[in-house]
């Protein structure tokens, strides 16, 4: 027979061993509760470092990438000396001829109005800079261009330097959209979206297109020139999209600056 005060060590040992099992369970509770947290702390954390090294938090990156369906943009190397010193008649009007893969285009170019931009041209092709170079982009819709003057062929390269815009008003007053027609025959610069930011990229319009008037439009291809630019459009890209390589490839084989 199970006395009184054996009835009540009983309870309190069931008691205690009650307690024990609450406080074994709270903390394992909270073991698991702060594992969650900080398994969470350690995704946010991770997914921060991530868009910080990816470039989203990257201020400049997203100003330099200018959109592709809508704009002809280059991204020149970041400028490391200063442009080659006036050494043109800046009166004078020059030819520039690319001997390509593609056929033979050729564009003139009006000192006077475009003096900066052609006095690059004329010291870059003095020094070979655009023989052996890939032209690029090819866009097919939207705006008609084919993008060349990349000594990288990525779209990224450029000399070293940046110059200046030069003949932005020629075009004419922009639109309700801030836009202005670039006619078919017209070469213009390439640049970032930002200004003063061209470099030696440079495109040939086959194909009126419209854009804001932020390109440097600096040079005028002849007729038989402008035929070639439309077969290569003709052909395409080389993945079958509106903007990317053409699928005839275009190398500059040698690249001329000649004063008229």
């Amino acid at each position: 027979m199970v006395t009184n005060d054996q009835r009540r060590r009983q309870l309190a040992r069931e008691k205690y061993e009650r307690q024990q099992k609450r406080r074994v369970e709270a903390r394992q509770k909270s073991r698991r509760r702060a594992a969650v947290i900080g398994a969470a702390v350690a995704v946010v954390v991770a997914t921060l470092v991530g868009l910080v090294v990816g470039g989203v938090f990257d201020k400049d990156k997203k100003d330099e990438a200018a959109d592709p369906a809508a704009n002809p943009s280059a991204s020149p190397t970041p400028q490391q000396s200063p442009s080659p010193a006036m050494a043109i008649d800046a009166k004078a009007k020059y030819t520039f001829a690319l001997k390509t893969s593609a056929g033979d285009v050729t564009f003139e170019m009006d000192a006077a109005k475009t003096p900066q931009t052609v006095n690059s041209f004329k010291s870059l092709a003095d020094k070979n800079f655009f023989d052996k170079t890939k032209c690029h982009r090819l866009t097919t819709n939207g705006i008609f261009v084919l993008q060349c003057g990349d000594p990288q062929g990525t779209g990224m390269g450029g000399p070293g330097y940046t110059i200046a815009d030069e003949n932005l008003d020629s075009l004419g007053k922009a639109n309700e959209q801030g836009q202005v027609v670039y006619p078919a025959g017209t070469v213009a610069m390439a640049n970032t979206g930002q200004p003063g930011s061209g470099g030696s990229q440079f495109f040939l319009v086959y194909k009126d297109s419209p854009l804001a008037p932020s390109y440097t439009p600096f040079g005028k291809i002849d007729a038989a020139g402008l035929k070639v630019l439309e077969e290569v459009a003709k052909a395409g890209t080389a993945d079958g999209g509106q903007d990317g390589a053409p699928k005839t490839p275009v190398t500059i084989e040698k690249g001329t600056v000649t004063q008229n």
